[in-house]
């Protein structure tokens, strides 16, 4: 993704690593990913418990996408944004899940230098547009509830094209300048990358040359994604909030919290992974509890999204109903 765990070391790192570069090392071809091999005993839980994970994922946004494009009742701003959501929970999981499984089943768990670029890149182009498109969501919720009568106007279906857009373009851009960015990298050895999947925090640090660039440009991405699009989801809902409570029906407040209770579970479980993850002091970080919060926001939360989704909105209740009986005819 695109945080950085100990984005001072990796400065530090950087500044260092100009006077220490040999011009007759030799660079790396492959990595081999340390996945969970030292937890042996786990192997065929792990196995299981991804292999399920991946299922429900797939499986789950799979059938919101489905049900957004083919029921009427789900053409609205809301559900639009839902099924790109869908969308980079797929490509997320997918860039993690196939190659940790792999890993599991097979004794070494090897990835080659341009297999590692593309998963960087899919992984955080994925994981980055699902808090541009969080943001978006909640200025959606915020227009629906605090300006219902301009509601039609604002968020025109143009709009939202020209949103998703781009999201999809922003964080495209900002996938292929960090992973650029690690390709103009030396990797000299070692090679075992201390994590299930390729990522920036861990690659910074088998580099044999300056990191210094990727490491400001990481912390600006953080700074954008984790900081800025925060801000601002929660000015959105500080505004819905504040708005419900002014409403004098009992009723009308509680559709209005029901129009959103999905989206900010959603949410919640995001954000509170991604800085479980990701938002630590560098003296506590660990390879071994990067593992498990990493799996948090790359397999957990895409796999929770659908069922979010689907148990919590009466809409998608409703669009799903209609579609399994059509299965079985």
């Amino acid at each position: 993704m695109i945080f950085s765990q100990k984005p001072t070391d990796a400065i530090v790192k950087g500044i260092f690593s100009t006077m220490m570069l040999s011009p007759n090392q030799t660079m790396l071809t492959e990595f081999v990913l340390e996945g969970f091999s030292e937890h042996t005993g786990l192997r065929l839980l792990l196995i299981g418990c991804f292999l399920s994970l991946y299922t429900m994922a797939l499986g789950g946004n799979t059938v919101i996408i489905a049900l957004v494009t083919s029921s009427p009742g789900l053409y609205s701003p809301m559900y639009f944004f839902l099924c790109n959501l869908a969308t980079m929970d797929i490509v997320c999981t997918s860039s993690v899940l196939p190659k940790a499984l792999v890993g599991l089943i097979s004794e070494e768990n090897t990835i080659s230098f341009k297999g590692c670029m593309a998963q960087l890149f899919f992984l955080t182009w994925s994981a980055s547009s699902e808090l541009l498109l969080l943001t978006v969501m909640a200025y959606d919720r915020y227009v629906a509830i605090c300006h219902p009568l301009h509601y039609s106007s604002r968020m025109s279906p143009h709009l939202c094209g020209v949103l998703a857009m781009g999201v999809w373009s922003i964080c495209a851009l900002n996938a292929s300048i960090n992973t650029g960015l690690m390709t103009r990298l030396s990797f000299c050895g070692p090679k075992v990358i201390t994590h299930f999947f390729c990522e920036i925090p861990p690659l910074l640090l088998l580099s044999c040359s300056p990191t210094l660039i990727n490491s400001i440009m990481t912390l600006v991405a953080d700074a954008f994604y984790g900081g800025i699009n925060f801000i601002l989801t929660l000015f959105s809902y500080g505004c819905i909030i504040a708005s419900i409570l002014r409403m004098r029906s009992a009723e009308g407040k509680r559709k209005a919290f029901s129009t959103c209770s999905s989206h900010l579970i959603v949410v919640c479980v995001y954000y509170s992974s991604v800085f479980c993850a990701y938002i630590s002091p560098a003296s506590s970080y660990s390879p071994e509890r990067s593992k498990v919060t990493s799996v948090l926001y790359s397999v957990l939360s895409p796999t929770l999204n659908p069922l979010i989704y689907t148990l919590r909105n009466k809409d998608v209740k409703l669009a799903l109903g209609r579609l399994l009986p059509s299965f079985s005819h």
